[in-house]
């Protein structure tokens, strides 16, 4: 299995488009899990690449779920990296010690940034991978000049807050538009989607350019969790 340090680097493959593409990657979110046992639950993701840590601040967005005494006590027992997708205001003052707790990748969005550079430099400079998400609606041209700055694009395929949403088709051409620049420029940077994604949808992103794919219920919704991300890292990978 890919594991994340190569979701996020520049070896590459082509997809069914022609665009060249790093491996792909299944992150299961944690946000569909049992919370009541989660040690338990990350053994039955083994296989994945990375865990997606989903942290919500209920001001950000609608919602509340854990913090970074949480996830430093699920980086001390996940048998995968974690992948830190933080949905909270002020990340410029908060994403750092979450790299200091040793989260392999941390991801903050860029309309809770208000410098999204100097935050992804830092990121990085404490030893994790810098990612950053952007919203359904933002668009991504004003943010292609700093793909350099950054180890991994996270594109929204649903507004963020809530697990068990639709797949939003409209945000393929964006996830078009961040490859075709990716490729452009010759840079190694990973382009994740989180939100909707089944077996049917990672089809549709993975042509469309996207490598990493966040996937909660199509994970842990099915009796045996490392085998649904088999299929999808199967699905996925016919795609590319």
């Amino acid at each position: 299995m890919p594991k994340l340090e190569n979701c996020q680097n520049h070896q590459t493959a082509t997809n069914t488009e022609g665009t060249a593409l790093t491996e792909c990657c299944i992150n299961p979110s944690i946000l569909s899990a049992d919370f009541v046992n989660l040690e338990a639950e990350l053994k039955r993701i083994s296989n994945a690449d990375a865990v997606h840590v989903d942290v919500m601040d209920n001001h950000f967005v609608p919602n509340l779920t854990l913090g970074l005494p949480v996830v430093a006590r699920i980086q001390a027992v996940s048998p995968v990296p974690l992948d830190a997708h933080l949905m909270i205001a002020d990340a410029d003052r908060w994403a750092p010690a979450y790299a200091d707790a040793g989260v392999a990748s941390v991801t903050f969005h860029a309309e809770a940034a208000m410098a999204p550079i100097k935050l992804a430099r830092e990121l990085r400079a404490r030893g994790s991978k810098a990612g950053m998400a952007l919203r359904p609606a933002t668009p991504v041209e004003p943010y292609l000049d700093m793909l350099s700055e950054l180890d991994m694009l996270l594109i929204m395929t649903v507004e963020p807050g809530f697990g068990g949403q639709s797949f939003l088709d409209v945000t393929l051409p964006k996830i078009r538009r961040a490859r075709a620049a990716i490729e452009g420029s010759g840079i190694g940077v990973a382009i994740q989607v989180d939100g909707g994604v089944t077996e049917e949808t990672i089809v549709r992103a993975a042509e469309a350019g996207a490598n990493v794919f966040v996937a909660g219920s199509a994970v842990y919704g099915h009796a045996d969790p490392a085998a649904a991300i088999e299929r999808l890292r199967a699905a996925g990978l016919a795609a590319m």
